[in-house]
């Protein structure tokens, strides 16, 4: 059996709260045959997908095929509506309710193609993890057909399980109680060409003599869109809360790092008038907020967490409080296509986790698409 501790991030998800699950349309189907095989190959590698959690630790014995993996035939054609349509109806239809493990992956086939939900715990791994496993899973579906070819791809994409290398954990505590379903929530899709939203970087960067991203900009939409729908005013408080991956920046982590190596940024807007500040303005305010991510400062982090998890603050032990802010996830820059299985890369992703007062950002073509939860 394999174990490893998870670390002080991994323990905000180990209620089971924020699985990662993305709806993968595909218009030409292929064969799950060779994908089948593929999950079973690269189970021993990337062990903590195909594991359980308990008690602080994840751990791995065997790898049984229905633990992990359906398939079903409708026998119709794949409307676009099925995955386009209101937000709602796409997780009730697509969406998977429970899972016996840490992961799982479910294959419908229609007649004009194939759509895909893998759904992953985030006690797993973050969203990079995420797709780095799906990569993986991908090229080895792409390779079946040369065995000698399983041993390279498998080398090539092989992850680093050391969660505590850079800190040392172990948690001791009950820690916080099972995520409860939310609220009946309203989903938004809001399509932004990418050239506006530039447009909008160059401007705040003049206005403000400073560099901004584009998702500052982003984050700034999402801002004044969720604040205002919830009726916030110039006096009343809000924050924002971004995910920041930092395995570009601390040298302890790196690319083949399987776990959620994350830093949850929070900016709090205060009562001074957020409302009253345009979406440059706010993107400036945005980029001023960002923190600059070390190693001494991401073992900061992390020893705040230890402290909230030893004084039991399970209120304040969560990514984000949705009813005191939002949260912004940016997925545009994900390398959709990676996940070709044969036959090209995805026509659509729609994210299927939703949380009250959040919004992933993704991209089709030259548009950004902004999913907004509230």
């Amino acid at each position: 059996m394999k174990k490893v501790s998870i670390s002080q991030v991994d323990a905000l998800f180990a209620n089971g709260s924020y699985p990662i699950e993305l709806l993968l349309v595909y218009q030409d189907g292929f064969s799950t045959k060779r994908m089948r095989r593929a999950l079973r190959k690269l189970a021993p590698v990337f062990w903590p997908v195909f594991g359980e959690y308990d008690d602080g630790v994840l751990s791995f014995e065997r790898y049984r095929e229905e633990d992990f993996f359906d398939e079903e035939s409708v026998g119709r054609a794949l409307d676009p509506a099925d995955t386009e349509g209101p937000g709602r109806d796409v997780i009730a239809r697509f969406g998977q309710k429970e899972m016996k493990k840490l992961f799982f992956l479910k294959a419908t086939r229609f007649t004009n193609g194939l759509v895909l939900v893998p759904k992953m715990n985030h006690v797993a791994g973050d969203g990079y993890s995420y797709f780095l496993f799906l990569s993986a899973l991908a090229a080895l579906t792409r390779a079946a057909f040369f065995p000698f070819s399983a041993p390279f791809i498998k080398a090539l994409f092989r992850p680093d399980h050391r969660r505590t290398g850079l800190k040392e954990f172990c948690l001791r505590a009950e820690g916080p109680g099972p995520a409860v379903p939310g609220d009946r929530l309203t989903i938004e899709t809001v399509e932004i060409p990418k050239r506006e939203i530039q447009a909008l970087v160059r401007e705040a960067a003049v206005d403000n003599n400073l560099r901004v991203s584009s998702n500052d900009v982003l984050s700034a939409m999402v801002v004044k869109k969720l604040a205002g729908i919830r009726g916030g005013t110039s006096g009343t408080g809000f924050r924002l809360t971004i995910p920041i991956d930092v395995r570009g920046r601390i040298k302890d982590y790196g690319r083949r790092f399987f776990g959620n190596a994350i830093m949850l940024h929070g900016l709090e807007l205060g009562q001074e008038g957020w409302a009253d500040l345009s979406v440059k303005e706010m993107a400036a305010r945005v980029r001023r907020s960002m923190p600059r991510v070390s190693r001494e400062g991401y073992i900061g982090y992390l020893t705040g967490l230890e402290r909230m998890i030893d004084e039991e603050r399970w209120g304040e032990f969560r990514p984000y409080d949705p009813d005191k802010g939002c949260l912004v996830t940016n997925l545009s820059k994900l390398p959709a296509e990676r996940l070709d299985f044969g036959t090209g890369g995805p026509r659509a992703i729609v994210p299927l986790t939703v949380e009250k007062n959040s919004a992933a950002v993704l991209a089709r073509g030259e548009n950004y698409l902004l999913r907004y939860t509230y």
